[in-house]
């Protein structure tokens, strides 16, 4: 190996390091780019689509946002309405909320809160609910106290919020200069190396996009299973419940378990018997079972194609070292080291010393 190669080498691990290193410390931005990245990747078929019947590509651009904001538009006043139903059908349920939240809890955690009677719970219920439905600012103070604590300062809190309100001027650019990032990335390739790089970003672009087109997929399906089984049960707030756990699913095995928790809870309170929480337990298994055999594999394929052993530990460490954005990350950034690693392992099947050549 010459110096020029050991300097290039050296280099390039410098800056892997200090991208890592950036990773770490600005987590919130890098998860900016992530939302924006892969919202560039679910939409950029449609924008490819528009441009091969020869519309401009930032027309095509143009045209792709305004359908999606009337989806999501239409998507979250269907929410509004519907949550907004479910919290009026929990305030003519709370009495009888209250009256069994009341028999499980402590003495001890009575006379902290002072509900020393159900009536008292039940108003202090009901007093939560009006100031969930109306996002009251005293409701507000507390989690904008937790946040601009979680983000050290009021600047950088300010500096989080205005990152993500413009997810949409990086998703923009993102779509826009798509091709050209490619070419910008293939001109570090030497000629001799040239197709062998467009066989592995040909795979990896497989990888990448088949776990975000394919797992949001999944997310919206998951949603609705979930939120017709819990509606069917008579689950109080099944839509809220069921959209939140297939949301959160992005995150694989994390929303069913806030599914589970969520749902068992409200059975718990509303029905006062072991059966109902039971069905919310297997409804939530039946469709976790789906997902598994039938869903994801219809869905997404066999592109990512992680054995769920190693999508666990993944998540595991990848939430140990970087949090929620390192949780987001792992399932992506495994299987595309799968990529490489299976490379590895082709490249060393055919080496002399694994044949036994002289």
């Amino acid at each position: 190996m010459n110096r020029q190669t050991k300097n290039l080498l050296a280099a390039a691990l410098i800056l892997v390091s200090l991208t890592v290193l950036m990773l770490y410390n600005s987590s919130a931005v890098f998860l900016q780019l992530f939302i924006a990245f892969a919202m560039a990747y679910v939409l950029n078929p449609a924008v490819v689509y528009l441009e091969n019947r020869r519309v401009n590509r930032i027309v095509s651009i143009l045209i792709v946002f305004c359908t999606a904001l009337v989806v999501c538009t239409g998507f979250a006043l269907f929410l509004i309405v519907s949550i907004s139903g479910e919290f009026s059908n929990i305030q003519i349920n709370l009495p009888g909320y209250a009256q069994h939240l009341y028999e499980v809890i402590p003495e001890t955690i009575k006379t902290y809160l002072r509900i020393e009677t159900p009536e008292k719970l039940s108003l202090r219920m009901n007093e939560l609910m009006l100031q969930a439905r109306g996002m009251s600012p005293d409701l507000l103070k507390p989690l904008l106290a937790f946040l601009q604590k979680a983000f050290s300062s009021t600047v950088g809190l300010i500096l989080t919020i205005l990152g993500y309100c413009i997810i949409p001027v990086y998703l923009f650019y993102l779509l826009a200069d798509l091709p050209q990032l490619k070419q910008f990335l293939e001109s570090f390739i030497p000629e001799r190396f040239r197709a062998g790089y467009g066989e592995k970003l040909a795979e990896v672009d497989a990888v990448l996009s088949g776990f975000i087109r394919g797992q949001l997929s999944v997310c919206a399906i998951l949603a609705v299973l979930y939120s017709i089984g819990l509606y069917v049960i008579g689950i109080d707030l099944a839509i809220a419940i069921g959209t939140l756990a297939g949301i959160t699913f992005i995150i694989p095995y994390v929303g069913t378990i806030i599914g589970i928790v969520l749902s068992v809870s409200m059975a718990f309170l509303k029905f006062h018997d072991i059966l109902h929480p039971l069905l919310c337990l297997g409804w939530f298994s039946l469709v976790q079972g789906l997902e598994g055999m039938v869903i994801t594999p219809r869905v997404v394929g066999k592109t990512v194609g992680l054995h769920p052993l190693v999508a666990i530990v993944a998540l595991l460490i990848g939430g140990q070292i970087f949090g929620i954005l390192g949780m987001l990350l792992a399932v992506p950034v495994t299987a595309v080291l799968q990529v490489f690693l299976h490379s590895l392992a082709d490249y060393y099947r055919e080496s002399d010393f694994y044949r036994g050549a002289p």
